[in-house]
């Protein structure tokens, strides 16, 4: 008891120096923004903030806005939202150098996102600071060079200014460790920013930041920005480089991870995709296929045909989310595109069988090993749980909750690479099915509105509509389309779920009480087709 408890003390020694080392980070950033004002009063940090990415980004080259002056407005808002709503975990602040040597490139040297201020998921190694997943043993050990992503971004001209927060071991879909806390939702504060990339969804949300990047294995860009009603696009796990970028579960191969942006337009999005889809890209990682960003599909106007479903029969969508694919339908429709009913069956089975399964087939163990010596389970409480069940324990749960308990059990490798042939099967009958109705793309639900904070630890089932794409492997965007109305409260009132059990029950009540706030669609495309999926995305936003 007296070792544990010197352990314990060692620990929450750990975490108060990270919570210190937060709050120095502040401070600076509050010290950056004090003094640049009182050097330029006269700058109209307004009319910074209100520019869109695309228009911004030619401002800063065309030499009429100067990189400190968009650069110390995003630290002033940045630094705001973070008080509020506790999103940043690190000022980068080596980003100042970078500021002032921006100031000296020619404009032949210039990038894509040259002077652009872009934040960086905590998970994503920046040179000389942590990525920490949320784990305590994690602190203390800053990463000794930067990813290939933001190489790629500095090399384009744009300076990562902070790191934001993500939940511990970054499956969950909520947003909080023992280290940094909860981040909330920059719309309604009782509601979760989603995860785990929920630090950038909210950050980009509240508007401190004009352009984040960060990471998808089972909706981790989607559900923060569909929470915080912007876009976000998961391209196929390939097409961008994640060297250098730490995975909550590493070396599974079934559930296909995916790094990608968030902003709050879709032309931002391609604007990202366009610097980094680049040379730099293609040379410093040379695993990521050399695809430049294909301009003549994304500006495309063809009329496209579409597929779409309400529903995945698993996951009962709540009335916004029906009522949103139903309008964005008719007015795809209106607009001259061609929508096609989509057929899903057995969403249950790919989740608790090629998701859950294969994320882990090792039985847990991998899983449960980051957590040794931790303080906290936050957000996983039930995976870890029956991941650590001894196999007697497991059997016996079998018979309450069958897929689930059986999902996170040992398998031999001959099963795992079994697997693997199956999902490979599934993913080309999907092909076919979408090809045989000849698709173009296609709309999907998503969910949402966000849930209250400490729900999606409750409801990890609910992540059916965002992780089949992953383990189809597939690009997929959101985009924000409508608002919750008092209609749709008083018909959530009716809401039964599929099954009726207690995951329904409780879904029904993370939704409650979301008059107002925003619910997306998602827009998905084929294997290496992410410009078509962002021209589809556009679309639906312009529409």
């Amino acid at each position: 008891l007296l070792l544990r408890w010197r352990r314990r003390r060692a620990l929450w020694r750990k975490v108060a120096e990270a919570q210190e080392r937060q709050e120095r980070s502040l401070v600076r950033m509050e010290e950056a923004a004090r003094r640049f004002r009182e050097q330029h009063p006269s700058v109209n940090v307004a009319s910074i903030l209100s520019l869109p990415l695309p228009e911004l980004s030619r401002k800063l080259r065309d030499g009429s806005l100067p990189p400190d002056h968009v650069f110390y407005a995003y630290v002033g808002k940045a630094l705001q939202l973070a008080t509020e709503i506790n999103c940043i975990t690190e000022f980068l602040q080596e980003s100042e150098t970078q500021v002032r040597k921006a100031k000296l490139v020619g404009k032949e040297e210039q990038g894509l996102l040259y002077g652009v201020p872009v934040s960086i998921k905590d998970s994503i190694d920046c040179q000389g600071h942590d990525s920490t997943l949320g784990f305590i043993k994690n602190l203390n050990k800053p990463a000794a060079e930067d990813s290939v992503v933001v190489q790629v971004l500095k090399r384009q001209g744009a300076i990562p200014f902070v790191k934001t927060n993500v939940p511990q071991s970054l499956i969950s879909y909520d947003c909080k460790n023992l280290m940094f806390g909860q981040t909330r939702n920059p719309l309604l504060y009782t509601r979760t920013s989603g995860g785990s990339s929920g630090g950038e969804g909210a950050l980009v949300g509240g508007g401190g930041s004009i352009l984040g990047i960060g990471t998808d294995v089972g909706g981790s860009l989607r559900f923060p920005a569909a929470f915080c009603g912007i876009c976000a696009i998961k391209p196929t796990g390939n097409r961008l480089s994640k060297r250098g970028i730490m995975a909550g579960v590493v070396g599974q191969k079934a559930v296909a991870a995916a790094v990608g942006p968030l902003a709050k337009d879709v032309e931002s999005l391609a604007l990202c995709l366009r610097a980094l889809l680049s040379e730099d890209m293609f040379s410093l990682d040379s695993t990521v296929p050399p695809l430049p960003f294909n301009e003549e599909v994304y500006s495309s106007t063809k009329p496209l045909r579409i597929g779409y479903y309400e529903t995945d029969f698993f996951t009962m969508p709540s009335p916004a989310m029906r009522r949103a694919v139903r309008e964005t339908k008719q007015l795809l429709e209106e607009a001259g595109h061609t929508l096609v009913p989509f057929e899903l069956t057995n969403v249950d089975y790919v989740i608790f069988n090629y998701c859950v399964r294969g994320m882990f087939a090792d039985g847990g163990r991998s899983f449960v090993r980051k957590f040794k010596g931790e303080m906290e389970k936050g957000g996983t409480g039930m995976f870890f749980w029956v991941a650590k069940a001894p196999h007697w324990l497991k059997t016996l749960l079998c018979w309450i909750a069958k897929p689930f308990v059986r999902s996170i059990s040992f398998y031999t490798v001959d099963e795992v690479w079994s697997l693997h042939n199956e999902i490979e099967d599934f993913c080309h009958q999907f092909i076919a099915q979408w090809k045989k109705l000849n698709l173009d793309v296609m709309l999907c639900p998503m969910l949402g509105p966000a849930l209250r904070i400490g729900y999606p630890a409750k409801l990890s089932v609910a992540v059916s509509y965002t992780m089949l794409y992953n383990a189809l492997d597939f690009p997929a965007g959101v985009v924000p389309v409508t608002l919750v109305t008092e209609e749709d409260e008083e018909e959530l009132k009716t809401y039964k779920g599929y099954y009726q059990d207690w995951w329904d029950r409780t879904l029904v009540k993370a939704f409650r009480d979301s008059v107002g706030m925003p619910v997306a669609v998602q827009c998905v495309a084929l294997p290496w087709q992410e410009e078509l999926c962002l021209r589809f995305m556009k679309e639906v936003e312009t529409l």
